[in-house]
């Protein structure tokens, strides 16, 4: 049986979220994150920044240009060793099921200014 990679990554400049929270505050953290997401970065911009990334990682790696979702469906939890945990819901999940997806993986990394995050998607 053939397995396809799919990946998607993204960059964002930490003080940009920095910057919308700081601005909008609860408007921005309550649109875009979910309260687990919340209770575990807290306030923390960094954290932030590298769950936004992840986010839009995975929307690319769903081939995003079809896909229109909140952002809540894409949710970027913990396990209990710190390693990112992606969980997807709504229609994020119906595009992960729909194009064949059978594992999806996620990375997050973040210097003083920037956060990244990569998504791997197997198919089959």
């Amino acid at each position: 049986m053939d397995t396809n990679i799919t990946t998607g990554i993204d960059i964002i400049e930490i003080a940009r979220v920095k910057s919308a929270v700081n601005c909008w505050q609860a408007a921005f953290l309550n649109r875009v994150f979910t309260p687990c997401e919340l209770k575990i970065c807290g306030l923390n911009t960094e954290r932030l920044a590298g769950r936004f990334a992840a986010k839009e990682a995975v929307l690319k790696a769903l081939s995003y240009q079809s896909l229109i979702c909140n952002w809540h469906e894409i949710e970027i939890l913990a396990q209990d060793n710190g390693r990112p945990l992606l969980k997807l819901h709504g229609k994020a999940f119906e595009e992960f099921d729909k194009l064949g997806f059978v594992n999806m993986d996620i990375s997050l990394s973040h210097s003083r200014d920037y956060a990244v995050a990569v998504a791997v998607g197997q198919c089959q």
